[in-house]
């Protein structure tokens, strides 16, 4: 329990002891004016319970604090506002107790999945993908470290009818090339013939429209388009040429993302296929039929009316018997929570499909699901680019492979230039640089909000100073070279009076685990990224202020080491719960 904690919990019994007045929670804020204490408490909800001004109930609060705890060195009382100094020996007790505990977790004895990445097999992944593993990855850790049982999941999307477009132009503009011969990562390669497609249908369309057909009319007639159709017919039929085609596909479009999803240190516990989860889905259909929650058109067309639910009527199955993308994620949140024990499901998918999750957690509830008030969509904003949004059968998208190597070059020409890695080896620093190239890019992508869109900047990521992932990286790493040159062995010390500096540092590391709890409570990486930078700030005016190696107290001294230390290994956790590593030398 944090300091600040431990203050509101004593002060609630006090409140209680002098006035009987249960639940009340009077405001603690960490004090950083010109009023000397560590903290100040806000008196002012209890004037009208009490009917007494401000400045007495501070008076006597602060003189019960003072008789009935341990906590208090002094007080004084401004205006209302409650200044509390707190003992010296309290911020040691509380340096050692959560030195002691840094690494325990409190099991919460619940399971929760998250589903991130889920991306289609007709293209490479691309910088909206990367904010959204970033997110669903270090959102997962935060859930673990916060005592969570947590299992890391996607949802391929390896059917359907943009599938069958890359499948189709591959087949006929491809002359049975492969990734391998022409030396391109599969993804790409099959991403390609999806932007083909893209521009062989509409010369198509243009030459229908020439001939004097409407534009809705020609983009359904459009000969291309047609033959994607009955790919799509074809394969959910199980014909053997397509089904085989498919696979080889898909199979160059795996081994792509799997070298993306390494190099960006994401993984999964489970994988799951739609070309699976689709069939499930159908299955699906005729139960609620059966409840009569959906209802069959004459077309043959399955609906779910949402009206009464303030949505809309919703398709479910198409007149030609295919299903849409609402059936498959029916069909794959059933399987999900029948294979495994499971207490909830958060799907980190971007803001746009807001309402495909409200329709799709509506509809589950109809069909009778006790846990479909257990599922969450962690909806985040798209990232932007100064020349506009990303669009992938246009080929105008930000490839997450291109991204990452950028980030490396950065990094490379920074830390060249200003002579950060010298002394190492060349093999050291090619890792240094790989390591704060994606420390730049995870470390902008996941300070921001995730329910905020935002504008991706690299240049301004890779900044040593300022709010960045290598600024954080500096401070760890000079952190290293401080008790390496030390010879660092943690030693408690006793005795020791702290200034200003030590305690305000001991305060924001005693402050660690209710940022994890918050972070994972409102699923926003944000919380960490914008603490641990804190904490840095903090260290760096300790560290500038207070010498440490030529400290003559050996206790003040050892206590400074043991400060730094924990410090160190803060800022190391923190990161790692954004999918950050560090290196020791910068």
């Amino acid at each position: 329990m944090n300091i600040k904690n431990i203050i509101e919990e004593k002060l609630s019994e006090v409140i209680l002891n002098v006035y009987q007045l249960k639940d009340i929670n009077l405001e603690v804020q960490e004090n950083k004016t010109e009023f000397e204490g560590d903290f100040t408490i806000v008196t002012f909800p209890l004037v009208k319970q009490l009917k007494k001004n401000p400045e007495s109930i501070g008076v006597e609060l602060g003189e019960a604090l003072t008789e009935q705890t341990e906590l208090l060195e002094s007080f004084n009382v401004v205006k209302g506002f409650l200044n509390v100094k707190v003992k010296n020996q309290f911020f040691i007790n509380n340096f050692k107790s959560i030195a002691k505990e840094f690494d325990v977790i409190e099991k919460k004895n619940s399971t929760v999945m998250v589903e991130y990445s889920s991306p289609n097999t007709n293209k490479p992944l691309h910088l909206g993908h990367i904010r959204n593993n970033l997110l669903g990855f270090s959102v997962a850790k935060i859930l673990k470290e916060a005592g969570y049982d947590v299992i890391k999941s996607q949802i391929i999307n390896d059917r359907g009818i943009h599938i069958c477009k890359s499948m189709l132009a591959w087949e006929q503009f491809g002359n049975k090339r492969t990734p391998d011969a022409l030396e391109i990562k599969g993804d790409k390669f099959v991403g390609n013939y999806y932007v083909k497609f893209d521009q062989e249908y509409k010369k198509q369309i243009e030459k229908l429209i020439a001939q004097g057909v409407e534009e809705e009319k020609a983009k359904k007639e459009a000969p291309l388009m047609k033959e994607a159709q009955q790919m799509l017919l074809d394969w959910e039929n199980g014909d053997e040429k397509v089904r085989n085609l498919w696979n080889e596909m898909n199979s160059w479009v795996y081994k792509g993302f799997n070298e993306t999803y390494k190099r960006l240190g994401v993984d999964f516990d489970q994988v799951q296929y739609e070309s699976n989860t689709y069939i499930l889905g159908k299955d699906l259909i005729q139960e609620g039929l059966d409840k009569r929650v959906l209802y069959q058109k004459e077309d043959g067309s399955v609906w779910c009316d949402l009206t009464e639910d303030g949505l809309d009527q919703k398709l479910l199955l198409r007149s030609d018997g295919t299903s849409v993308y609402m059936t498959q994620d029916l069909g794959t949140a059933v399987e999900r929570f029948k294979q495994n024990d499971i207490q909830k499901l958060i799907y980190t998918v971007g803001n746009e499909q807001d309402y495909h999750f409200q329709v799709l957690f509506k509809i589950l509830g109809k069909l009778g699901y006790p846990w479909a008030d257990q599922l969450y969509h962690l909806s985040y904003g798209m990232v932007e680019l100064p020349n506009g949004k990303m669009k992938s059968r246009e080929g105008t998208v930000v490839d997450a492979d291109d991204l990452m190597q950028e980030m490396y070059v950065e990094a490379k020409l920074k830390a060249t230039e200003q002579g950060r890695l010298e002394g190492l080896s060349e093999e050291e620093k090619e890792a240094s640089y790989e390591i704060i190239g994606l420390a730049a890019l995870k470390y902008f992508m996941l300070k921001v909000d995730p329910k905020k869109k935002m504008l991706f900047n690299p240049e301004e990521s890779i900044d040593f100073n300022g709010n960045t992932g290598p600024f954080i990286l500096y401070t760890y790493a000079r952190i290293q070279s401080l008790l390496n040159k030390a010879s660092f062995e943690y030693k408690e010390t006793d005795d020791i009076t702290l200034n200003q500096y030590e305690k305000e540092l001991t305060m924001l590391l005693s402050n660690y685990k209710g940022i994890v709890e918050k972070a994972a409570e409102a699923l926003s990486p944000a919380l960490v990224a914008n603490y641990v930078y804190d904490l840095v700030k903090t260290y760096n005016s300790f560290y500038q202020s207070n010498p440490i190696m030529s400290q003559e107290d050996e206790n003040v001294k050892q206590f400074r080491l043991n400060l730094s230390d924990l410090t160190a290994k803060t800022i190391k956790k923190s990161l790692s719960l954004l999918g950050i590593r560090t290196v020791n030398r910068m």
